[in-house]
């Protein structure tokens, strides 16, 4: 089955915003009343998605040693999301299935090399809220595209992105460059300085951005890099001092540190949300690309009960924080259960723009907003959730034979394998969130079932290409 639809793709370019405009006349995402009368469009929506933060690294997802006050405001003035999943237990996958709105086992970048592009024919949800009025930004790390590739974010529905667009380009938070709209953005200042700090220039082109869209509807997609990467960070960060003589390893402790630094720029905004008056109606979005590189037991823990960690199907891998917050709308002070993962984002979002009719056929994602707006009872639910990912030979630059790592969780149930060769573990969630006890000898009915929904659901991936590099780089 072709999942992929280039005519409804160049349907999208050929309709104008002004007739997306006319479309969403009558919608009731795209115009309400607030309880005092005032008129109000479509939600602004900040989507802030951080790089290998772990389940358990905020204080409200039970951190011990890292204090996130304002992600932790958030979530008392908001939903905080229990079972959130991401798309994949690695960077470049798992935003394949958040921007193109498919699982796994359908979206078109399932390697993580770093420069895999999406293709043209690629659906974003850039390009769905685009077409429903939207100006459209994004700041961070990219992943889906390296310059002069149809994966650009410039060439996927972006009206501007400023940041890294080969993922391995940002694993360096003392670059040289950056680039903008393709457009190479020199870095000024010495390595180590707060000047050179990529984050902070990133954040300030992101509150800019805002700035000057304060009064349209505007999608603001914000893929910081921190905490991923050589673990870098200006000692003049206040988040530093506060950890620097913690008798933790140097890892922990930067880790930590941005953590605390992300937590502050989440303050930061929501304050600029503030003064600019448009925090009523801006839709704010806080979650984790996948699980932790590093469990650091014993001091900061931070899969916490989960087992694993990125790179495996186990929960500590998959599962991830997942906060919104939308005064007025989002009841405060909420938790959810719900299982939802990366690929509800863009049906979710489409939705909340009045824009639903123009997202491509054959989407796995199911919109929460439902559930964002405190109707549960209309939730739908999936039947199953899919991850996959193959193992990868960084140093002969291939795959690793029979190593497709896979993951499907049904209700209250889990199945696991970490490479095609051996048998599926089952777990039940419901009583053993660590993963410890495997049930598929007692259920072989269970673990039958999800191997013949992946053998139905599943396609196989379109060769998995980086792009020509300049001799001696990994990276344009």
């Amino acid at each position: 089955m072709d999942i992929q639809n280039p005519g409804r793709r160049n349907f999208l370019k050929a309709v104008g915003v002004g007739a997306a405009s006319l479309a969403l006349e009558g919608c009731l995402s795209a115009s309400e009343q607030l309880a005092d009368g005032e008129s109000v469009s479509k939600p602004n929506i900040v989507f802030i998605i951080v790089d290998d933060m772990g389940w358990a690294d905020l204080s409200c997802y039970g951190s011990r040693q890292i204090k996130t006050p304002n992600i932790d405001q958030m979530a008392a003035e908001g939903l905080r999301f229990t079972q959130a999943y991401s798309g994949c237990t690695v960077c470049a996958p798992a935003r394949s299935v958040l921007m193109t709105g498919l699982h796994m086992g359908h979206t078109s970048v399932r390697g993580n090399s770093g420069g895999i592009p999406l293709r043209d024919s690629d659906i974003t949800v850039a390009e769905v809220l685009k077409q429903a009025g939207y100006t459209t930004g994004g700041f961070g790390k990219w992943g889906l595209g390296d310059v002069e590739t149809p994966g650009v974010p410039e060439k996927q529905g972006f009206d501007e992105f400023f940041g890294y667009y080969h993922q391995v380009h940002a694993h360096d938070y003392w670059t040289e460059y950056l680039w903008h709209n393709s457009q190479k953005v020199p870095m000024t200042g010495e390595k180590g300085s707060s000047e050179r700090y990529t984050h902070y220039r990133i954040f300030k082109r992101m509150l800019d951005f805002i700035r000057r869209n304060k009064d349209r509807s505007f999608f603001c997609y914000a893929p910081w890099t921190p905490p991923h990467g050589s673990y870098q960070i200006p000692e003049s960060d206040p988040a530093w001092q506060m950890v620097k003589a913690k008798p933790w390893n140097q890892r922990a402790k930067v880790v930590a540190a941005m953590d605390m630094m992300i937590d502050r720029h989440v303050g930061e905004l929501r304050e600029l949300l503030e003064e600019l008056k448009i925090d009523h109606r801006t839709l704010v979005f806080f979650c984790s690309d996948n699980g932790a590189a590093n469990r650091f037991e014993g001091t900061l823990d931070s899969s916490g009960p989960l087992r694993g960690a990125k790179r495996s199907m186990y929960e500590g891998g998959i599962r991830v924080p997942l906060i919104a917050r939308w005064p007025g709308r989002i009841p405060a002070g909420t938790v959810s259960e719900h299982l939802c993962s990366f690929a509800d984002v863009m049906p979710t979002l489409a939705e909340l723009a009045g824009a639903s009719h123009y997202l491509p056929a054959h989407v796995d994602g199911l919109s929460i907003e439902p559930t964002l707006t405190g109707q549960p009872a209309k939730q739908k639910k999936h039947r199953f959730l899919y991850w996959e990912w193959h193992l990868y030979n960084w140093g002969k630059r291939k795959n690793i034979p029979n190593g497709l790592m896979q993951a499907v969780r049904m209700g209250k149930w889990k199945a696991v394998r970490h490479t095609s060769d051996v048998p599926f573990e089952l777990y039940d969630l419901s009583r053993d969130m660590g993963e410890k006890n495997n049930l598929a000898a007692e259920h072989p009915e269970i673990v039958a079932e999800i191997e013949a929904f992946i053998q139905r659901d599943r396609t196989e991936p379109r060769p998995q290409i980086e792009p020509d590099k300049p001799k001696g780089k990994r990276f344009r």
